[in-house]
């Protein structure tokens, strides 16, 4: 079969997009989301930066002098570290992907997810799928269920983060916040379980998931879909009832490679143990690691979290380096991964270019039924680009 290279289908299409239409307000909020989360974001850290202090950006700049190039080595590894370990569940759920190609799949979904918008990063992996020979549909299928696990361990890790702090006494807001996320882990992984245990919550899933792509769709029909997540459901319960416990183990993994990202860069610029112990950094980590469930990885927001609770630990007096640090993190965690996105996409393209096309329009596009696609996550965002 062969196909043709074009970005035509990254956007769906038009369903009556006059001036002022529904579709195309919707399409124009899509495409604007990201910026006012952003705007949101760095509104947000400035209000968290005028209640701590005035940052003195001299020092800011200084603290940058303070990195040198070999840095840029355990940085590095464990950039890749977290990466590998983000694409462990994609593998567990998916047979016959070999985990190399897991990760050339989330890496290049997360540069297409960031660059353009939606459905292109679906519609990306729907063609690395079939390039490889692989089920499409199942391929989405893996897809959701690797959502849905990120999501239980991202409302999972506050409770590590509690327990950090337990023999130093917690706050009580901070037992709130990560009980309140262990609930949210609880419900997320109870939903897990019943897709495994009966056809009725997968026709509930496939359902929901119909009626939203209809607001795009016309032609689609949400029974299809919940008779099609049903069957795969049927193809998918052995592959999530073996690889669920080693995905969540991979992707706690992965959160905690991210912080001892934050913990690297906040000791590269200068700010030592005396200031910030390992415990403080990834305890406050882990607690506010929910708020990565915003845009961007929580750009911002999560940014300003951080900051306030690292220099009330620290004192004002290393809050330059603090966000010397924080600068550093996201550096590393949003260009990284959108560099080496964009060099499996270059890999992918130039050993399947001739054979595969993003015109290939994913199953669910034309009304046919698909497993629904959701967040990867990373900083992905992942999705989770992160």
């Amino acid at each position: 079969m062969e196909f043709r290279l074009s970005a035509s289908v990254a956007l769906p299409p038009s369903m009556g997009e006059g001036p002022g239409s529904p579709a195309l307000s919707r399409r124009l909020w899509r495409i604007a989301r990201p910026i006012v989360f952003v705007l949101v974001g760095l509104l947000a850290l400035r209000i968290v930066v005028s209640l701590v202090g005035s940052v003195d950006w001299a020092r800011v700049a200084s603290s940058f002098g303070r990195l040198s190039a070999w840095m840029a080595v355990p940085l590095l590894a464990d950039l890749l570290l977290r990466q590998w370990l983000n694409a462990v569940p994609l593998a567990q759920y998916l047979p016959g992907l070999p985990l190399r190609r897991s990760l050339q799949n989330d890496l290049t979904a997360n540069l297409m997810g960031t660059v353009a918008p939606p459905p292109a990063d679906m519609v990306l992996r729907i063609a690395m799928f079939r390039s490889w020979g692989l089920d499409p549909v199942k391929g989405m299928a893996g897809v959701s269920l690797n959502m849905m696990t990120f999501y239980s361990v991202r409302f999972m890790v506050p409770v590590l983060g509690i327990a950090l702090l337990a023999f130093q006494g917690a706050e009580r807001r901070q037992w709130v916040l990560a009980g309140l996320s262990a609930v949210i882990a609880a419900v997320l992984l109870s939903a897990l379980l019943l897709l495994l245990r009966g056809d009725v919550f997968a026709a509930w899933m496939g359902r929901s998931a119909g009626r939203l792509v209809r607001r795009f769709r016309s032609k689609t029909d949400p029974e299809t879909w919940a008779a099609a997540v049903v069957d795969v459901r049927s193809s998918s319960a052995d592959a999530l009832r073996r690889g669920l416990g080693r995905s969540i183990t991979a992707l706690v993994g992965m959160v905690l490679c991210d912080a001892l990202l934050v913990f690297l860069a906040l000791r590269f610029v200068g700010v030592d143990g005396g200031a910030l112990s390992l415990v403080d950094v990834f305890a406050a980590f882990l607690l506010a690691y929910p708020l990565t469930i915003m845009p961007l990885f929580g750009f911002g927001v999560l940014d300003a979290v951080l900051l306030g609770t690292w220099v009330t630990i620290a004192g004002v007096a290393y809050e330059p380096e603090i966000v010397a640090g924080l600068v550093v993190w996201r550096t590393v965690t949003i260009l990284g991964p959108l560099l080496l996105g964009l060099l499996s996409f270059v890999v992918w393209r130039r050993r399947y270019g001739d054979g595969v096309s993003l015109r290939a329009l994913p199953p669910g596009a034309d009304g046919s039924p698909a497993a629904p696609a959701g967040d990867d996550g990373d900083a992905s965002g992942a999705g989770r680009s992160t």
